[in-house]
């Protein structure tokens, strides 16, 4: 631990001392690292302070990640969607606001204003490219990391708080998932230090059979035959080895699809020797949601950066097309995709 990140860790003591009522946040479409680091946040906090916690959320959290939600900790979720005034009343009320696993306000979407306009103390723990770190009042931002759980593991251990008395089960369990749910399972952007991370809550007594049971044995069966359909009817793989998928409300609703029953989806394609890099997209509303997944040699970042609204980390990224503004209607995302995966592959290729 550098005496800069010791700093930093006294800041973030100090703050959760000094404040009356904490805010913890994180991104729409909050997903298992969101969620794992939010869930840890706010055990450590309950644990080891006097201060009130909220989990403010922009939208409800997938029903397959919901069993990492006690009813305790559920009490004090509001859900911005769902309670629009509550969410409003403990943001403005809060003097600390804690903002994991996102690296710019505009990616909490209806909280977006409701962040800018706090005049809270605000601290940021992500491992997103390009932090708004202008934003922030205090940042931990490290890139060279599977997940925001895993950042905010190892800034926990090193709490006076944590070395003395120990990291609180809830946040344990909860950052293993986090941890799962980011690296699919070890499949992605894993370092050793993650390994590590994975050994020591595993010798604290999280039961990670447990929690991989949860996360990838509890789907319904649409979602298998959802998979079946995607596989034989709905996938593209072009000339330039992309593969992609295009989901539209008319299939998602034929398959009674719930948040959170798609994830993983996007990765099946990349087994395939000639597929470069997989893209999935589902109609939402005003906007039709982009993730995107690479090999190596290929920038998932990039891509989504310069086509399609986002970002994200180097093979691993997610994104948005706007109606009408990128497309007049979900019939003609496939033709943007292949015109502007076109392109994109052509300047990987010559870079």
């Amino acid at each position: 631990m550098t005496a800069s990140a010791t700093s930093d860790i006294n800041r973030l003591i100090g703050q959760l001392e000094r404040a009356r009522k904490t805010v913890i946040t994180t991104h729409f479409k909050p997903d298992g690292d969101a969620m794992g680091s939010s869930i840890a946040m706010y055990c450590f906090i309950r644990q080891y302070f006097k201060t009130d916690v909220r989990i403010i959320l922009n939208d409800r959290f997938p029903s397959s990640i919901a069993f990492m939600v006690n009813a305790e900790t559920d009490k004090d979720i509001v859900v911005y969607e769902e309670d629009p005034d509550g969410a409003s009343l403990a943001l403005n009320d809060a003097d600390l606001v804690i903002c994991l696993d996102f690296n710019a306000f505009h990616r909490t979407d209806r909280l977006e204003s409701l962040l800018r306009a706090s005049g809270a103390f605000k601290i940021l723990i992500d491992h997103h490219l390009n932090p708004d770190t202008e934003a922030f009042d205090l940042v931990f931002s490290v890139q060279e990391i599977s997940s925001a759980s895993e950042l905010l593991y190892h800034i926990l251990k090193a709490t006076p708080q944590c070395m003395e008395s120990g990291l609180p089960s809830g946040s344990a369990d909860a950052l293993m998932t986090g941890m799962t749910t980011d690296t699919n399972n070890f499949a992605n952007s894993t370092y050793p230090s993650t390994l590590q991370m994975a050994s020591e809550l595993i010798s604290m007594g999280v039961d990670r059979d447990r929690i991989i049971s949860e996360i990838y044995n509890r789907y319904g069966e649409n979602r298998l035959r959802l998979m079946g359909h995607i596989l034989k009817d709905l996938m593209t793989i072009t000339e330039d080895g992309v593969a992609y998928v295009v989901l539209d409300k008319e299939t998602l609703e034929k398959y009674s699809i719930d948040e959170g029953d798609t994830e993983g989806f996007v990765n099946i394609p990349l087994s395939i020797d000639k597929v470069r890099m997989s893209l999935l997209l589902k109609e939402d509303k005003d906007r039709v949601r982009v993730s995107i997944r690479s090999k190596k040699g290929v920038s998932a970042n990039r891509c989504s950066r310069l086509h399609f609204n986002g970002g994200g980390h180097e093979n691993a990224a997610g994104g948005r097309l706007y109606i009408p503004e990128d497309i007049s209607d979900i019939s003609h995302a496939a033709g943007y995709i292949e015109r502007h995966t076109h392109i994109f592959i052509n300047e990987e290729n010559e870079a």
